[in-house]
């Protein structure tokens, strides 16, 4: 579902003291080994990210590093201002306590921020690994938390009853908790590495159209939804550069700008990514882009402050990100300057495209006419002494355009093939800007692939 239309998944962080084992319930929830677990203390010191499935909806874990305000050591205290950053930021937390021992000065901190915080909370008693132990852990009532649930995150149990009460904490299915606009105006994420020109982006494009409709706090705090036209359209742009804003940071800035992208995305239809030509690209700008590709967004690179650099250099710069940002050749990258204004307008215009595309649909019969031919000029190889042959396709969605081809073994559709689909398609419909997404299933009636 598209974000805009009530897609959006909800973030929820996982908090706590240092070795009260987040980041093995982080790996138990996400249903995969993500998270470092050592027996540790800090091992886990930048956050991480991963997409999650419970009781049929989706969501984004948070894994932040642990939290102990009273430790001198700077890292501490990085840790600490990342932990508030991610509060600030998700929807739901699950403070995750240690069930085999009493309730430490750490613990008592951490209550005291999230109950400043105020948001929906679940307290965890970890390492209730047996009755006995998950007795032991009533003692951390004392903290004054009106319910805990036991739970051991390396055996799995209770889990159950932990994501029974998670999932009851996310808004309702479809409910959209920053309308500004109707569904049909596409949302535009503007992201990227701090100081690539976020703010003077969006600064520019309401300054030069005077077409402020809407100005209100979206989810992200200190972020600003801003509906502009140009041209007839309208767009409402969501800048995430505030969230820097919200206090110095000298540690952890490139985690949080992907907890930003991730929560901008979350809420869009489309996204920019701005890149500081002077700069560079970097590996944290392709972390982002693969973001936008997995979620299925549009997306324009826009290379900027081009100004500062000579003409040698600003190839070289174009060179280089398209080098980098190879895994999504999609994507139009335009070199621009938004201090001068200089390619504004052709960025705008490459947006506009991509939303086209991302929105485009072809006929059932369009597409099976383009397959027939696709076939007759190259079949699928041959796997493992067995004829792959495909029956027809089907557009099944869009934002991002999806389809889904009907074969007696999808299961032996080569990568390189199911590549050469989706190129197809693309050049054939003119899906610009946007990632198509291509699913090979079989027949549902036994004996048809005989």
């Amino acid at each position: 579902m598209p974000a805009g239309a009530g897609g959006s998944r909800p973030l929820i962080a996982i908090v706590g003291r240092p070795n009260v084992g987040k980041s093995t319930l982080f790996n138990r929830l996400a249903g995969k080994h993500i998270a470092i677990v050592e027996d540790v203390p800090g091992v886990t010191r930048d956050r991480h990210y991963a997409d999650a499935h419970a009781l049929g909806r989706d969501y984004v874990l948070v894994d932040t590093g642990g939290f102990d305000p009273e430790s001198e050591d700077p890292m501490a205290t990085s840790i600490a201002g990342q932990v508030g950053l991610a509060i600030d930021e998700c929807e739901a937390i699950v403070c995750v306590l240690d069930a085999s021992a009493p309730p430490m000065a750490a613990d008592v901190e951490a209550v005291k921020l999230l109950r400043k915080a105020a948001k929906p909370t679940l307290y965890v008693a970890n390492k209730a690994d047996s009755p006995r132990r998950a007795h032991e852990g009533g003692a951390l009532y004392e903290l004054g938390i009106d319910r805990i649930l036991p739970v051991s995150a390396l055996h799995g149990h209770g889990t159950g009853d932990l994501l029974d009460a998670l999932v009851a904490l996310f808004p309702a299915p479809g409910e959209d908790p920053t309308p500004i606009a109707g569904a049909e105006v596409p949302r535009v994420a503007i992201v990227g590495r701090p100081n690539a020109g976020k703010s003077s982006l969006v600064n520019r494009l309401l300054g030069q159209e005077r077409h402020l409709v809407d100005d209100r706090p979206g989810t992200t705090v200190d972020s600003i939804d801003s509906l502009i036209e140009r041209g007839g359209s309208q767009k409402v742009l969501i800048d995430t550069a505030g969230i820097r804003r919200k206090r110095s940071v000298r540690a952890g800035v490139e985690g949080l700008s992907v907890l930003s992208a991730i929560r901008a995305m979350e809420r869009s239809d489309a996204v920019v990514l701005l890149i500081d030509a002077h700069e560079g690209v970097a590996e944290q700008d392709a972390r982002i882009a693969g973001l936008a590709d997995e979620r299925g967004r549009a997306m324009v690179v826009g290379l900027n402050k081009l100004d500062l650099l000579s003409a040698e250099d600003r190839k070289k710069a174009l060179s280089r990100t398209r080098e980098i940002l190879s895994f999504a050749p999609w994507a139009d990258v335009v070199g621009l300057s938004v201090k001068t204004g200089r390619s504004v307008g052709q960025l705008m215009t490459a947006l506009d495209v991509a939303i086209a595309g991302h929105r485009k649909r072809a006929t059932t019969g369009e597409a099976n006419r383009f397959f027939a031919e696709v076939i007759e000029r190259h079949p699928p190889p041959t796997m493992k002494n067995r004829a792959v042959r495909l029956f027809y396709v089907a557009q099944t969605g869009t934002r991002p355009p999806s389809f889904t081809v009907i074969a007696n073994h999808p299961e032996l559709v080569h990568w390189s093939y199911q590549r050469y689909v989706v190129n197809q398609l693309r050049e054939r419909f003119g899906f610009a800007g946007t990632p198509v997404k291509v699913r090979f299933r079989p027949r549902k009636r036994r004996g048809d692939d005989a």
